[in-house]
């Protein structure tokens, strides 16, 4: 996607610009680990703040305007050993997890909707225990939460779900954190909470994009969000910077075996981007 948007800094050069305007391609690390945390890094310590970004994640040259956030929710269930022969004396961290697991899958078809981002979710991705052997009471137990965040929602909110289920029990609920190195070596990192963002369909950057999508291809452009999450919640989510969505490809393919972008794509994307900053 990258590509598209270094050949529309191309055409501007050779077209010219009138305007003061500084057009910035980002090639961003980490983001799969950890979303925006690359523009956490050029925002706060490269000191640059756009007035505006294009996210380039594919949107099937749809223009998109929001997505739900997330973030990642830990919790650990601490019980006492004690000899398998006789569970009865120990606490099976085991047990208290499986409980809690069988109540967060209830919280997901009671969280918040929204019209346009839809439903919030939630669901374990992990579950990981530990016992002193293979015949003894299970002394620990830890749950990954991946939650998904709609319009409305946020880390408390999500947090505070979370502790109610588990608050007859011995148990930790925390809100996780990233710190790794780069292919560099650099290290860096954020809480892993990633703010749900919307603009709305009559703010002036999705105009400005509606308006060069239509003097490009004649015809009016579909306005719609994306399902997975985009640097976009540290972008706007964070910082407020408006984001307009506009990529080459179909996100049902992002990350799938047979992912593929059409040359098609990657031509009106780079004509896009391009008229989209002369529109801007």
């Amino acid at each position: 996607m990258r590509i598209a948007a270094i050949a529309a800094g191309k055409i501007l050069k050779e077209i010219g610009l009138t305007n003061d305007v500084t057009f910035y391609v980002t090639g961003t690390v980490m983001e799969e680990d950890c979303d925006g945390l690359c523009w956490k890094y050029i925002i706060e310590e490269d000191k640059i703040k756009p007035d505006c970004v294009i996210v380039t994640e594919p949107t099937n040259l749809n223009i998109y305007r929001g997505h739900r956030g997330r973030m990642e929710i830990e919790v650990s269930f601490f019980g006492r050993s004690a000899h398998g022969s006789a569970p009865e004396r120990g606490i099976n961290a085991i047990y208290m997890a499986s409980k809690a697991a069988l109540e967060i899958e209830k919280l997901n078809e009671r969280l918040a909707y929204d019209e346009f981002l839809g439903k919030g979710s939630v669901t374990i991705s992990e579950f990981i225990s530990g016992s002193p052997s293979q015949c003894a009471v299970a002394d620990f137990a830890k749950i990954h939460l991946d939650r998904r965040l709609t319009w409305g929602e946020n880390k408390e909110l999500a947090v505070k779900q979370v502790e109610e289920i588990v608050k007859d029990m011995n148990a930790k609920v925390e809100v996780l954190n990233y710190n790794e190195k780069g292919f560099t070596g650099k290290q860096y990192g954020m809480e892993k909470y990633y703010p749900t963002w919307k603009l709305e369909e009559n703010h002036y950057v999705i105009e400005a994009g509606k308006k060069a999508y239509k003097e490009l291809f004649n015809t009016d452009a579909i306005v719609d969000k994306w399902t997975f999450s985009t640097n976009g919640v540290t972008i706007n989510g964070i910082y407020g910077i408006p984001v307009i969505g506009f990529g080459p490809g179909n996100e049902v393919l992002a990350h799938a075996p047979d992912e593929k972008v059409l040359i098609e794509h990657l031509v009106k994307a780079s004509a896009f981007y391009a008229m989209f900053v002369m529109t801007y």
